[in-house]
This record gives C-alpha cells, sequence and structure tokens, in this order.
C-alpha cells in the first residue's frame, strides 16, 4: 500500500451516483458475511445500511470529479478490514477541518460503540443515500450534516470554506474543508462536551485540541496518518497565535 501523502487544493468537487455491481463483494460474500457476523457479535449496534464507495475520481482543472457505487457496510468494512483487496475502489470522504478563532483544531475521539473506537478524526462519515440529491453525491452538505451530528454546533454560525484540499493517502481520500469558528478552541470543547453530556449514546467520546507538533505527537497514535500529515501542513501554512 503507497504510504505517501498527497495534497492538491482545488475550487470545486463533483461527484455522481453511478450504482454498478461490485464483482470483489459478490465474489466473496461468504468470507464478508461470516466476518460481519463476527463483528456484529462483538459489537450489536453495528448497523448493515447502504453507504458509497468511489468507482472513479479525476482532476480536471481546478476541480476534483468522480462517481460513487452503493454497497452494504458490511461489504465495506470487509474491504476495509481486509486490507483493501480491490484497488478499483476508493473510500473518499468529506471532512469538515473544524478550526478556532485561536488556531487550536478540535477533532473527535470516535466512542466505544462505533466501528473506530478510540479513533481521532474530523468530523466525517462514509456517504449513504441520504446524500445523493437528483442524481449528485452532495459531499459539501455530508461534511456539514456530520460536524452538526457529532458536535451539536449550528452550521449557519461557523464560515465555512468554499475551496476544498483533497487528501490522497493509499485506498483513502478524504476531502478536507477548512470550517472556522468565532470561539477559542477551549469554548468549542467545552460546548461540545456539554452537548455530547445530554446525549444517550453519542458519536464520540470527546474532544482534542491540536494547536501545535507536540499535541499532533500526543495524539498521532490515534489518527490515520493522512490527518497528522494535514493538520502538519495547515499549521505550517497559518501557524496558531
Amino acid at each position: 500500500m503507497n504510504d505517501t501523502t498527497r495534497f492538491r487544493d482545488v475550487a470545486a468537487v463533483s461527484f455522481a451516483f453511478e450504482p454498478a455491481p461490485w464483482a470483489w463483494a459478490e465474489a466473496h460474500a461468504e468470507r464478508i458475511d461470516r466476518h460481519w457476523a463476527g463483528l456484529t457479535a462483538a459489537n450489536p449496534t453495528l448497523f448493515d445500511g447502504h453507504v458509497l464507495v468511489l468507482r472513479r475520481g479525476e482532476f480536471v482543472g481546478d476541480e476534483f470529479h468522480g462517481a460513487y457505487l452503493e454497497t452494504r457496510y458490511s461489504r465495506f468494512i470487509a474491504w476495509r478490514d481486509f486490507g483493501f483487496p480491490d484497488p478499483s475502489l476508493r473510500n473518499c470522504f468529506a471532512m469538515a477541518a473544524l478550526r478556532a478563532r485561536d488556531g487550536g483544531f478540535l477533532l473527535g475521539v470516535m466512542g466505544p460503540h462505533t466501528s473506530n473506537p478510540g479513533k481521532i478524526y474530523f468530523a466525517a462519515g462514509t456517504p449513504d443515500r441520504e446524500d445523493i440529491v437528483d442524481g449528485v453525491v452532495d459531499v459539501a452538505g455530508s461534511a456539514v450534516r456530520e460536524l452538526a451530528e457529532e458536535t451539536g454546533l449550528d452550521p449557519a454560525g461557523l464560515d465555512v470554506e468554499e475551496r476544498w484540499t483533497v487528501v490522497e493517502h493509499g485506498p483513502r481520500i478524504a476531502l478536507m474543508r477548512r470550517v472556522r469558528a468565532d470561539a477559542t478552541a477551549a469554548e468549542l470543547r467545552e460546548r461540545i462536551h456539554a452537548n455530547l453530556a445530554a446525549q444517550e449514546q453519542p458519536e464520540l467520546a470527546g474532544m482534542v485540541i491540536v494547536h501545535d507538533e507536540n499535541d499532533i505527537a500526543a495524539h498521532e497514535a490515534a489518527m490515520p496518518p493522512f490527518l497528522a500529515a494535514y493538520l502538519r501542513r495547515e499549521l505550517a501554512l497559518q501557524p496558531c497565535g
């Protein structure tokens, strides 16, 4: 697997929904079902809904275009857990890179009932049927919706940048969109933690703040490599303070 992280800033992203069979998933259905049975035995809250996986993508000028197919979550998670054996598809998702007024980034710690317990991410989610609008996959809407659902922050009070950073790392493509909040990182964390405490089973266990390299190093073991690389790039472009 390619461990290099590549960045490209673009003015826009756009994706079609193009239903198609997934030959790999069909060929390995029995193994996938056994894997899913083991996962749900350990975590009965997992749900085998429908998600979207990128079947093609390319840069065209100052934009990134592509198309998704639909599959079941059990197929997607097996593909991930088996090491992404089918290279014809990519795991492409949008992330809201939340940054406070004082420059600190806020990232969530995934809860124990999720498929990635303890992992640290910006608000994000695998695209699904809710994101399909008139044959188009609305990744911008997905990022904002996930941010609101996970943190309780009102999107109307946030400054969402128009441009995107496409971050490629092996089979993953993170579509990063900068989101600014007019509050300090400590204030935002307190507000989000209060929202999480009011939920019966929140997706996040808590929030961490990243101001500098020391903060990245302290949490890097729980972050995917592309995310640590993105944070270092952003802090180099615009340091805190």
